[in-house]
């Protein structure tokens, strides 16, 4: 199985059904992976800040690096590829509570609520989450069986089903049906 990697402020989109889209590490930056198993495109988002008003100019240069700009940019990719909005299953994970112990930053709580709202406002459903607490996380998509495996950190990989609400299971991976 071919590996995409994803790295910190990253996107990729692949429609290659040997193909496996994975980013590392994830503490208070969340990644974005999406889904849709009748084109069989796959998608991930790691990205690290909530809103690029902070800073216009890294935004520019490097629009993954933001909710606001990364999420919407993730979903036109897809799309260019043969997703339908309609189709993907959108999962989420990431948003720690890192190096912040006093809670005066709260990036990943900012990123999750960044997060929603973009998905609300584009009426986009989330379909499974796994986000907060203090534990660094590595997320692994493969794109023919639209499976997206978490390996937090001390403890093995397991499957975030559609339908999971931190660590509440339901749902299944789906097999993509087009194998053209």
């Amino acid at each position: 199985m071919k590996l995409i990697v994803v790295g910190v402020a990253d996107c990729q989109v692949s429609n290659q059904h040997d193909a496996a889209i994975a980013t590392y590490a994830l503490g208070s930056c969340i990644a974005v992976a999406i889904h849709d198993a009748v084109a069989c495109v796959g998608g991930m988002l790691h990205f690290m800040l909530p809103e690029s008003e902070i800073d216009r100019a890294k935004a520019e240069k490097n629009p993954y690096m933001f909710a606001d700009t990364g999420i919407p940019l993730l979903f036109r990719t897809a799309l260019q590829q043969g997703a339908d909005r309609r189709r993907l299953t959108v999962r989420v994970a990431g948003g720690a509570q890192f190096l912040d112990d006093k809670g005066l930053f709260n990036i990943g709580k900012r990123n999750y609520l960044a997060l929603r709202k973009i998905l609300w406002k584009s009426g986009v459903m989330l379909h499974g989450e796994l986000v907060g607490g203090t534990v660094s996380r590595t997320l692994r998509l493969e794109i023919d069986s639209g499976k997206l495996f978490v390996r937090e950190s001390g403890n093995g990989e397991t499957e975030l089903r559609a339908g999971t609400v931190v660590g509440k299971e339901a749902g299944n991976g789906v097999q993509c049906t087009n194998r053209g």
